[in-house]
């Protein structure tokens, strides 16, 4: 039998978010947003970021770069998350670079800004006090 497409998206979302934010973000699921959660997890992790032709650290820069470059607010999460996935944190400074010349210097200016403070935080000794964070971090 085959893994369904939430199945899959669960186990990818817990290998790069890491099974305790999944977790988290799941116990927050009310009915209000039970439906978008789905379908984030079929959809963005379960058909995307399951794809084989790139893999989860490349996936991770690229998504980094677009949220960097639209300046989302799940940068945070997915900056945190590319440890899990083997990013360093010079090739996020590099895509960086590169969103500045292509998104503009503001965009990468708040997303600098963003990465120092994330990767101070998870030096070894703060990373207790990364699970005590929850903003919008559901995806």
């Amino acid at each position: 039998m085959t893994e369904s497409r939430y199945d899959t998206g669960m186990k990818v979302r817990k290998e790069v978010l890491g099974s305790e934010h999944v977790e988290r973000a799941l116990a927050r699921t009310s009915e209000f947003d039970a439906d978008f959660q789905r379908f984030i997890t079929e959809t963005a992790w379960g058909s995307i970021w399951a794809r084989p032709d790139l893999d989860r650290r490349t996936r991770s820069l690229v998504t980094i770069a677009i949220l960097a470059a639209l300046g989302r607010e799940e940068l945070a999460l997915h900056l945190r998350a590319s440890r899990n996935t083997g990013v360093d944190p010079h090739e996020i400074a590099e895509v960086l670079l590169h969103v500045a010349v292509y998104a503009g210097i503001p965009a990468a200016n708040s997303a600098f800004s963003l990465a120092k403070k994330e990767f101070d935080q998870l030096s070894p000794a703060s990373e207790e006090g990364d699970s005590t964070k929850a903003s919008q971090e559901d995806a």
